[in-house]
């Protein structure tokens, strides 16, 4: 049987081919209670003897993560990639940000708007979406009948879709009596662009959808300001995730995409790794990677409060991963996480942003939120993403509003799934370097070129929730 061995110090190996493919196979005999070895660190330690030849996973190893840790700051020496320039055919807005698209954005300041806002995009794509690059509104629940930090959330959320540089303009949408009226929203958002973003409270005019139109009009004339120019690389904000995840994401998709993050960060852009419980059990090496001891304690506080999290609700905080992670043979959280952070390359944390914040820093983000994809996805948007890098090894037709790019761990997967997976990684496993070919098709995306969750409409937002609805 072929399989692989990803670190010499290893004491597993992954299977490449027959029924369990992307499973780990001892390479050893393991005593019960020792470590089991995978990309150079434990995943966990055996819960009984295992025998050279043996398959491993949930029924004879578990996690060796509980409670919250004590961490050091142990800086590491890194290497970085050399500096390169790429340019881009993007849009430079008003406030110095660069857009890849020239789109009329729709946010809804309440969930009671959702279908008005559903009904006003597809009457505005008729009239005038030939005049843009088209009109899109995003539902969510939320908005109202909710308190303290949960309204908070969902106000940051919203904001940062609406200061997102691939929305020419925005029409933000309101009820008239939800918490998270216009009125009170204005006060979150602060100075705006008043030619770039109009507001319309549907309790407050006669025919809304009329008004609406006749708005999002008048948003489509500015939107024709901005047209495709070259720009650097540095202006791009690039997210970076992973969903349904095998055992063959920490070893094709995911390491491809941590050079090319390492490289986009070379030309002076900026990349965000979020999915913070998918680091616990590999959050030191992005600890050691923070540029100073500043950014060290606040990836401290970005994991452990999110431990607290779980906690708060009575929750395991290590019951990861989940069903569909089992099946493809990944075992424990450590396992998943050791796949996961390998996203991010190897260049130093930057900085540590809160939900709905934008980098302010170039170079490596972390940024806090859970792995659930659309709420991650979102997140992404929100904190000013342009694009989004996504690695899957089951694949998911999950798009955020900016375009997703999704990038299959296995061939398999690209073949079967080729309206859903935009680049093939499977390769790497054969030893193929792909990082060139990725960059350039992050180019051509930023230039135009359109992903499979822009062609078939999947445009979601989900809003993280962690408090008490009304």
């Amino acid at each position: 049987m072929k399989t692989l061995k990803i670190n010499a110090k290893d004491n597993v190996a992954v299977m490449l081919e027959g029924d369990l493919r992307g499973h780990k196979i001892s390479l050893e005999d393991i005593k019960k209670g020792q470590d089991i070895i995978k990309y150079g660190y434990s995943i966990g330690h055996a819960l009984c003897d295992i025998n050279t030849g043996e398959h491993v996973h949930t029924h004879n190893i578990k996690t060796n993560l509980s409670g919250i840790l004590e961490y050091k700051y142990s800086p590491m020496k890194i290497t970085q990639s050399p500096r390169e320039k790429r340019m881009f055919m993007g849009y430079k807005r008003d406030d110095a940000s660069v857009g890849i698209r020239n789109e009329i954005w729709i946010i809804n300041t309440v969930g009671c708007v959702n279908k008005t806002s559903e009904i006003i995009a597809c009457e505005a794509n008729i009239k005038y979406g030939a005049e843009c690059d088209g009109i899109f509104n995003f539902v969510h629940p939320f908005g109202c009948s909710q308190l303290g930090d949960d309204q908070k959330t969902t106000q940051k959320v919203l904001k940062g879709l609406v200061n997102n540089p691939n929305a020419a303009g925005v029409l933000v949408l309101g009820l008239g009596c939800e918490n998270n009226n216009i009125f009170e929203f204005k006060k979150i958002l602060g100075d705006i662009n008043s030619d770039r973003v109009k507001f319309l409270s549907t309790q407050e005019c006669d025919n809304e959808i009329e008004k609406a139109l006749s708005l999002i009009g008048e948003l489509v004339e500015y939107s024709k300001k901005f047209k495709r120019r070259e720009c650097d690389a540095s202006n791009l904000v690039i997210g970076l995730k992973c969903g349904g995840s095998d055992g063959f994401s920490g070893l094709t998709a995911n390491p491809l995409i941590g050079k090319v993050s390492d490289r986009l960060i070379a030309m002076g852009a900026s990349t965000i790794l979020t999915e913070v419980p998918e680091m616990f059990g590999a959050e030191t090496i992005l600890m050691n990677r923070c540029v100073n001891e500043t950014v060290f304690k606040k990836t401290v506080s970005l994991i452990n409060d999110f431990k607290d999290y779980f906690t708060r609700h009575g929750q395991a905080v290590y019951e990861n991963p989940s069903p569909g992670n089992k099946a493809g043979g990944i075992t424990t959280l450590e396992d998943k996480s050791l796949g996961c952070v390998q996203k991010s390359g190897n260049a130093p944390v930057a900085d540590v942003i809160e939900i709905g914040e934008k980098v302010e820093k170039n170079g490596l983000n972390l940024l806090t939120g859970p792995g659930n994809d659309i709420v991650a996805v979102t997140n992404l948007a929100a904190s000013g993403c342009n694009m989004i890098l996504f690695s899957t090894g089951r694949g998911t037709p999950v798009g955020a509003p900016v375009p997703t790019v999704k990038i299959s761990t296995n061939t398999d997967l690209f073949q079967r799934k080729p309206h859903w997976i935009d680049f093939d990684a499977g390769s790497v496993i054969d030893g193929a370097e792909l990082s060139d070919a990725l960059v350039d098709y992050i180019m051509s995306v930023a230039s135009g070129t359109r992903t499979n969750n822009e062609k078939n409409g999947y445009r979601e937002i989900s809003i993280f929730k962690d408090g008490v609805t009304l």
